[in-house]
């Protein structure tokens, strides 16, 4: 196992910068997830570490050992793909271990580590089947299989589950789960899916327009945000942003007040000092936060109730620039049209600056 390490890395192409000096520390047999929108970064950022783009200024270093000009087939890594890129003509067998047999590895010592591949990843009695006779699932075990028979010292995977249908990715999402819990490898892994990330990640790296906006475990980025972009990213269905006013200081509280809620009052307690009366603020609240006991009181219009099974969550103000999303724990007696009257605690609100979206804590 190895740990990577990125210092001040850039990448420009032309005059676009795309990667804007990210620093960032992958420890050894840690699993870690790039995650962001379409554009923001993280595919790049992973073709730097493998390899394949080059750094326009910054070090990148995996074990200890600095690979910043250092060929991808000499960094020590092995990179899974969206596409499988599954030889057609060749078995199973034979595509596990092709990039072996072209480094002129022992036959013996191929065959040894497709084995134990094969077994790992339940493909022992797929193996003389050719990609044509597999289904998605299973073409993309073959080209996980492909990478672990390399014995690489770092895993990198460029979202492997976005060509599977929905009940295929959370089959392989608990597949790569629990192959990175027995091998104990280092697996750098993108994806644009903030599930795929929280259900993974040890570590979760959000990126915005090639900036690390912040980094830390999955209950870290949920609980503890550093700004709208992060709050709204992490969680499903995403955080409510409602438009709010600072009103006073009351037994060291901020008071806030909701103007699109009748002016209900929301007592936040903040470590510093909090923003001046009449600043405008936007509060956050997360729908599963919302709760019939909450002490904040409020009343709105149902526009349209989506009924899950084991949750059901209702849209209020669907028109206006803010909508309200609720979860609801029992839907029985609320009806598209009516009017629900719900609240949520105060210590689970967040507060962010308007301006630049800064979390005011």
């Amino acid at each position: 196992m190895s740990g990577v390490e990125l210092k001040e890395v850039k990448k420009s192409f032309g005059n676009a910068e795309i990667i804007h000096s990210v620093s960032l520390s992958v420890a050894a047999g840690e699993f870690v997830v790039f995650v962001g929108p379409s554009g923001c970064g993280k595919s790049t950022l992973l073709r730097l570490i493998a390899g394949l783009e080059d750094a326009t200024a910054g070090a990148i270093s995996i074990g200890g050992r600095d690979v910043t000009r250092v060929d991808p087939a000499d960094r020590g890594i092995a990179m899974v793909f969206q596409s499988y890129a599954l030889y057609p003509h060749m078995t199973v067998e034979e595509n596990m271990g092709f990039g072996l047999r072209m480094t002129g590895t022992d036959r013996a010592v191929v065959a040894e580590r497709v084995r134990k591949a094969a077994a790992i990843l339940h493909l022992d009695q797929l193996l003389k089947r050719k990609p044509k006779q597999l289904s998605g699932g299973q073409r993309q075990r073959v080209a996980i299989g492909r990478a672990i028979v390399r014995e690489p010292q770092v895993f990198l995977f460029d979202e492997p589950l976005s060509n599977l249908d929905a009940e295929l990715r959370v089959q392989m999402r608990l597949e790569i789960a629990k192959l990175h819990k027995d091998l104990g490898a280092t697996m750098v892994y993108v994806t644009h899916d903030q599930v795929e990330a929280m259900t993974l990640a040890d570590k979760i790296v959000v990126l915005r327009l090639g900036r690390v906006e912040q980094v830390g475990s999955p209950l870290e980025l949920y609980r503890d945000p550093d700004n709208v972009f992060v709050a709204g990213f992490i969680g499903s269905p995403k955080m409510n942003f409602l438009r709010a006013k600072a009103t006073g200081r009351a037994n060291g509280k901020v008071r806030i007040s909701l103007p699109d809620f009748d002016g209900v009052e929301v007592p936040v307690t903040l470590k510093s000092e909090g923003p001046a009366e009449g600043a405008e603020l936007v509060l956050g609240v997360r729908p599963e936060h919302f709760s019939p006991a909450g002490s904040v009181r409020l009343k709105t219009r149902i526009d349209v109730i989506e009924n899950l099974g084991g949750a059901s969550y209702a849209y209020a103000r669907a028109g206006e620039e803010q909508p309200l999303t609720i979860e609801l724990r029992d839907a029985g007696g609320i009806a598209e049209g009516g009017t629900i009257e719900t609240g949520f605690d105060p210590s689970d609100a967040f507060l962010f600056d308007p301006e630049n979206g800064a979390r005011i804590r």
